[in-house]
């Protein structure tokens, strides 16, 4: 069943996605070779309990962190370690708040130092991929053109791999809800978007084969050629006239202008 929310409700949705966006940005001031995953969990979980909120990853279905921390090959639900950061790193971070009794949820994939230009542009086109995904949400649209659009840019445009069982997923008082948000798709099918639908929508795609694996941790999603994958996500609102992004990156692209061991990955317009 599917839970269309009220002005009300989105908007407490709204201020958990942007305290998501928050503990990104914090993070993001101390991304840096030799910083290891576990320092930034710890910094993130700290940060989201300092704003009476509650991490919404942390113990779900058994997870063990605050972040999902997925580098290189990593596709996403990595655990983070003490494993050091190095330079050339690409690293997925994906993070979720609960707050107000609702839950928010937003992914970013940070560029380490020198990156091939193969992988840069990857990271470019799965995060402008996401955006093409958020304009085919429009009101009377249906699930199928958002996978659609996310699908023909990244992967016939482009020649990436969208990875297809990993999903992206309705949100509110649950962390997950329905509908399934697929990252590929037929236009025309698929349920149509109406007024009140909340979803986030997370574009996985690999720089090589679709195909994937699981780690022997039990949940890290690795590529299965091992290269290099790229991860973004939004949460938003179907509304009358147009999606409203409830997440904001900006946050962290601000961070990341002033962390010169950071690349900055501009979306095209």
């Amino acid at each position: 069943m599917i839970y269309y929310k009220t002005k009300d409700e989105i908007e407490l949705i709204r201020i958990s996605c942007l305290l998501v966006c928050k503990t990104l940005a914090e993070i993001a001031t101390i991304l840096k070779p030799g910083v290891t995953g576990a320092t930034l969990d710890k910094r993130a979980e700290e940060f989201i309990r300092d704003h009476q909120a509650v991490p919404g990853f942390k113990d779900y279905k058994g997870f063990p962190a605050t972040l999902c921390i997925s580098p290189n090959e990593g596709v996403v639900h990595g655990i983070p370690d003490d494993k050091e950061f190095t330079d050339g790193d690409i690293v997925s971070i994906d993070c979720g708040t609960y707050l107000n009794e609702f839950y928010g949820d937003a992914a970013y994939t940070f560029a380490i130092g020198e990156i091939p230009d193969h992988t840069m542009k990857l990271l470019q086109v799965t995060k402008d991929s996401l955006y093409k995904g958020i304009e085919a949400a429009q009101k009377g649209n249906r699930l199928g053109d958002v996978g659609y659009a996310i699908q023909n840019y990244a992967e016939r445009e482009n020649g990436f791999g969208v990875v297809r069982e990993l999903i992206g997923h309705g949100i509110g008082r649950n962390l997950h809800e329905k509908p399934d948000v697929m990252n590929y798709g037929q236009r025309g099918k698929g349920i149509q978007l109406k007024e009140g639908l909340v979803i986030a929508i997370e574009p996985m795609v690999n720089q090589g084969s679709k195909e994937i694996a699981k780690s022997s941790d039990g949940w890290t999603i690795i590529s299965r050629d091992r290269k290099p994958s790229a991860h973004y996500e939004h949460t938003i609102a179907i509304t009358k006239n147009e999606p409203d992004i409830l997440s904001d990156h900006s946050f962290i692209e601000t961070s990341i202008k002033k962390n010169a061991n950071i690349r900055d990955i501009s979306r095209k317009k």
